[in-house]
């Protein structure tokens, strides 16, 4: 966590002072919150969402659930 918010603040003091876009990949939802204006979720190979943080919390989309809730049960499968 502590790397994490280090990076986080980078991403966004970079973007702050150079004025750029960045694609940022990761699997840590609290940071994407933090360094995001739009999130998009990929799943079986295919853009299955796309929206603004808040719109990721307010989604009932289930992959999404899933994934922002941290369950086991649901439409993504373990290996």
């Amino acid at each position: 966590p502590i790397m994490a918010d280090v990076i986080n603040e980078l991403i966004n003091r970079l973007r702050n002072e150079l004025t750029i876009t960045s694609v940022v990949v990761t699997h840590d939802i609290k940071s994407a919150y933090k360094v995001a204006d739009r999130i998009a979720m990929l799943h079986g190979g295919k853009i299955v969402f796309s929206g603004t943080a808040e719109e990721v919390k307010k989604t009932d989309n289930s992959i999404v659930r899933q994934f922002v809730e941290g369950k086991a049960e649901g439409p993504i499968e373990s290996v």
